[in-house]
């Protein structure tokens, strides 16, 4: 991760620690927390994730998305960065074949949406 991008990833905790409400727009991502989160529980995340701020989010299945800007890697194999994270939320199968994780037809938007609610916790 770089100094920039470092700086940047402080700045959006900080900004988050001042607020129970997803900010408008997430700084890394540029994405709607609002409607990612809204976009979590429509295409089912919770059925695999816990994810805070999700109702009934909390599912043993796949690993927990809360915290996830602190995570080094994505799916273990990735180095962790929004575009990273935005590329495995689209294309799980792309990145990792044998994956347990659907592709469910996110588009880019949703993807920056979705990964800005992920990092907006």
């Amino acid at each position: 991760m770089s100094h920039r991008s470092l700086a940047i990833l402080l700045y959006a905790v900080l900004l988050a620690g001042c607020s129970k409400a997803p900010p408008k727009t997430e700084p890394i991502t540029g994405g709607d927390p609002r409607h990612g989160r809204e976009l979590l529980a429509r295409y089912g995340c919770a059925s695999c994730h816990q994810i805070k701020g999700i109702a009934h989010a909390d599912s043993q299945v796949g690993p927990p998305l809360d915290e996830i800007r602190s995570r080094g890697y994505i799916a273990g194999v990735m180095p962790h960065t929004a575009d990273n994270l935005m590329k495995w939320i689209q294309y799980p199968r792309q990145v990792v074949p044998n994956t347990a994780m659907p592709e469910l037809g996110v588009t880019p938007a949703e993807a920056r949406d979705m990964a800005a609610y992920l990092y907006s916790q």
